[in-house]
């Protein structure tokens, strides 16, 4: 039987078999119980070998060419890659090597390869810890990174792909008057752990001091502002970070997803920390009321997200942009018949792409003659003024706070609507 490193590492190599050959995200493959068999430790390393292989493909795929006649099949490549990722970081070369002789030599299909195998990594061992820094931070795919320096510009892309490649630390909320595991305290007041280690056994989890949140999905529902007593509706609320926002500053809060999976983690989540709402399972184009204020997380490309999410832009190619757009004008249309008149609502997305942003708000407003941009609600803790964009929002990226670790990228706006007319 393999050891539990051969294990973890196998895991590994059917993830990024999914993810690059089958177009699957990574969270859809672990919520299918890919893991499950396996114990938490081993568990844990098969993501991080197989976050930390998706970071570095690009430069391990330039280590492994000049040994490589003809590119191998999908399962012995990724081997290969996921051996020259662990050697550049030091990885024992005995072990790592041998683990994955081990594995492609198991294989019915590619059994014939294991020698192959041996081969290069032997090779790749000698030089893969000196050469790896000196080839250039990954880039991302052209699908994606054209449109964003179309947007932002080559030098600012560039400085969010530093920010993809090293990753994202973990970011908590607190609940009001709960103390932090350690770590260090943004400018916006969420608290970062730079070496988290497992997140269940930090002090305070148990407890429901805090939850994992990034520091960019935090400001959201400090820019709603939620007081006491308000009905606050959070549409598109799973995984809740945002709903336990709402309801520890005392607002009465209704959460609806569509997905009950989702839901059923909302619910755990405010169990854990002794919050309230009220949960629906449900389409957020067809639910009905009145509210004080709504939150509209909408869906979105999550481009924002690829610090903690490397596997995105590798599974998907952008063909769904045109329909994520176009759900976010009707869900803001219908979220916006959901306020109060004198009532308030905040759009945001977790997208680095104008078009799932500023260019909504814009059409937005256009579109509503009751619908006005607070910019005032923007003066906040922490939010520097060139975040904020020329129709009122606020635009974080991955390369915001670069000497603390990054944020996610994220557009926010608070839009107020008019109050009723006197007769």
């Amino acid at each position: 039987m393999a050891d539990s490193a051969t294990q973890a590492r196998q895991s590994a190599i059917y993830l990024l078999d999914q993810i690059l050959g089958e177009g699957r995200l990574l969270s859809e493959c672990l919520g299918a119980g890919a893991l499950d068999r396996l114990p938490p430790e081993e568990r844990a390393r098969a993501q991080r070998l197989t976050l930390d292989t998706l970071r570095g493909l690009e430069r391990a795929d330039r280590l492994l060419k000049p040994h490589l006649q003809k590119a191998p099949p999908l399962t012995v490549r990724n081997a290969l890659r996921l051996g020259t990722v662990e050697l550049a970081h030091g990885e024992a070369a005995h072990g790592v090597v041998h683990s994955m002789v081990e594995i492609i030599g198991r294989s019915r299909r590619h059994g014939r390869l294991k020698g192959l195998v041996n081969a290069v990594l032997r090779k790749v061992a000698a030089d893969a810890p000196s050469a790896w820094g000196r080839l250039r931070v990954p880039r991302l795919p052209r699908w994606l990174r054209d449109p964003l320096v179309q947007a932002w510009g080559a030098p600012a892309v560039a400085a969010m792909e530093t920010a993809h490649f090293a990753g994202a630390p973990l970011d908590l909320t607190l609940k009001p008057g709960a103390s932090a595991p350690g770590g260090e305290v943004l400018p916006t007041g969420s608290v970062r752990l730079h070496d988290a280690g497992q997140v269940s056994a930090l002090p305070g989890f148990a407890a429901g001091d805090w939850w994992v949140q990034d520091a960019a999905a935090a400001l959201p529902v400090r820019l709603l502002d939620p007081q006491p007593g308000e009905a606050v509706l959070d549409l598109c609320a799973a995984p809740g970070g945002k709903t336990m926002q709402l309801a520890a500053a005392g607002a009465r809060v209704t959460a609806l997803d569509i997905s009950e999976g989702r839901m059923a983690r909302v619910g755990e989540n405010l169990v854990r920390t002794g919050l309230s709402a009220e949960m629906v399972v449900g389409d957020a184009l067809e639910h009905g009321g009145q509210y004080d204020a709504v939150l509209l997380d909408a869906p979105c490309s999550a481009t924002g997200t690829i610090r903690r999410h490397p596997d995105l832009p590798l599974a998907k190619d952008g063909s769904e942009f045109g329909a994520l757009i176009e759900l976010q004008a009707q869900m803001i249309a219908h979220a916006w018949t959901l306020v109060k008149p004198g009532g308030r609502m905040v759009f945001c997305t977790c997208s680095l792409l104008p078009d799932e942003g500023e260019v909504q708000v814009e059409e937005a407003l256009t579109l509503y003659p009751d619908m006005a941009v607070d910019r005032a609600a923007l003066d906040l803790p922490g939010i520097n003024p060139a975040w904020i964009t020329e129709e009122g929002g606020l635009r974080l990226r991955p390369d915001y706070w670069l000497d603390h670790g990054g944020m996610d990228g994220f557009y926010m706006a608070l839009l107020r609507k008019a109050a009723d007319r006197p007769e």
